[in-house]
């Protein structure tokens, strides 16, 4: 057995691990039908075997040649439990339960489903990209408190969003987020939780993906102070690509702000291109801040202000302080000195501080947008199950342009829409959610990632 010489696998899967004889790739559940699709086995006939969880003898459901099948007239919001065989081939028993989704169902995995244990339970991190070839990319992680927390799936789409199929799997690689560059894509992750920071190219559009480079040690421990980011847009200024990230951990209960840049022309994948400012904890002190403690900032939208300075605009913890939400902070980043800290800057007005945003400017309007989990009162400080579209002409004034999702109407608890990654296609806005419905593990811990589509957003602006 030779040692490994690419980041990509199609699958990944550990020794030991039961993954099946057939690896079953994609499911998209629907109120009474279920898509599903599997990695070509041996061919050419397939079977799809189905029983309501834990219920009766498996039927079998569905025969086909190719490697993905429709299930339909299933009940409603119910579980149910399938395997595909092909021959001696059989894949390991899958979850998924029925009911009726938001957008594009990317992916989905069942909270209760094993298939992924090696890494984790719930879909997390979405991170969204248009090729210039015209198709999209979108991927995801799999996490669960205590978990390793090392995986990530990429899809793609070759009709707009409309349809997804499975495309690699990255090992190890969390928190990651997908840019182009020069025209190859590229993938900036961690290693796991608090892990190593990673770069990795793909030069045929993200099916396969080189050996990754190292760029910052962590600490892989969630208890110990290591590199924490999240899938982010990178931001080209001035010659140079900026991305947001921290050091800290919540088992520290701080996360300190940085950002990294490489000139634009540099080799990404040599560690020596890359600067990184020293890490800047948060301060009480600062003119504008809430009144008490907290643990400070995270997951920061660099943006360019409307004056031509870089800002890091960051989600701010106000859970013990007064007021209780409605504000992020701004840090300055010196454009002149890749090694310089950040320096805290204001205070703005956003009521989605609790969660992750991300800020883009319009090119053709010159209006700044964002897409929050919006916070509505102090009585829902923690609630995400209302996403909503922000405008503003200059990064401090914010208001509502619409709800994108709203479901209100059900249990917080459990009802989730969070860490938008977003992105202005022409007259559009196409956005890839980390979506809790349809009896997740609770809101935080998603069983979906979903595509959405805005049509003709710039007509809200009326």
């Amino acid at each position: 057995m030779k040692g490994v010489s690419s980041w990509s696998y199609a699958p990944y899967k550990p020794f030991f691990f039961d993954g099946g004889g057939i690896y079953v790739c994609r499911l998209a559940p629907d109120e009474t039908s279920m898509h599903c699709e599997w990695l070509a086995g041996p061919g050419p006939a397939y079977e799809l075997w189905l029983r309501p969880e834990g219920q009766g003898e498996f039927a079998c459901a569905a025969r086909t040649t190719v490697p993905e099948a429709d299930i339909t007239g299933l009940e409603p919001e119910r579980d149910y439990e399938f395997f595909v065989c092909c021959g001696e081939k059989k894949s390991r028993v899958r979850l998924f339960r029925t009911g009726r989704p938001v957008g594009t169902v990317v992916n989905y995995l069942h909270p209760r489903d094993d298939a992924y244990a090696f890494s984790g339970h719930y879909l997390c991190s979405p991170s969204l990209l248009k090729h210039p070839d015209g198709y999209l990319l979108s991927s995801m992680d799999l996490f669960a408190g205590g978990a390793p927390q090392n995986l990530t799936l990429v899809f793609r789409s070759d009709d707009d969003g409309k349809t997804w199929h499975y495309l690699t799997d990255l090992f190890p690689c969390f928190w990651g987020k997908m840019f182009l560059h020069r025209g190859a894509v590229y993938m900036l992750a961690c290693s796991t939780e608090y892990g190593d920071l990673l770069i990795g190219r793909s030069e045929d559009g993200g099916r396969t993906f080189g050996m990754p480079t190292v760029l910052l040690r962590g600490s892989c421990k969630c208890a110990v102070a290591g590199v924490h980011k999240n899938p982010q847009p990178l931001v080209e200024h001035n010659g140079r690509l900026y991305g947001s990230l921290e050091w800290g951990s919540w088992g520290e209960h701080y996360h300190a702000a940085m950002v990294m840049s490489a000139d634009a022309d540099a080799d990404l994948l040599d560690a020596r291109s890359w600067h990184f400012t020293q890490p800047v904890k948060y301060d009480p002190a600062w003119p504008g801040v809430g009144e008490g403690p907290s643990t400070g900032n995270i997951e920061g939208s660099l943006v360019v202000a409307p004056d031509g300075r870089l800002l890091n605009i960051m989600r701010y913890d106000m859970t013990k302080c007064r007021p209780s939400f409605g504000r992020v902070l701004a840090y300055r980043v010196n454009t002149d000195d890749p090694d310089a800290p950040l320096e805290y800057d204001h205070a703005i007005a956003l009521p989605g501080n609790h969660s992750k945003f991300t800020i883009r400017r319009d090119e053709k309007t010159g209006l700044y947008f964002a897409i929050i989990s919006r916070i509505l009162n102090e009585a829902c400080i923690g609630n995400r199950n209302l996403l909503s579209l922000m405008v503003s002409p200059d990064l401090e004034a914010w208001t509502l342009a619409c709800d994108l999702i709203d479901r209100r109407d059900e249990d917080p608890k459990t009802t989730g829409f969070q860490y938008v990654d977003w992105m202005i296609e022409g007259d559009d806005l196409i956005y890839l959610c980390r979506t809790a419905i349809n009896q997740p593990h609770n809101f935080h811990d998603a069983n979906y990632q979903t595509f959405h589509r805005l049509k003709g957003f710039r007509s809200l602006l009326r």
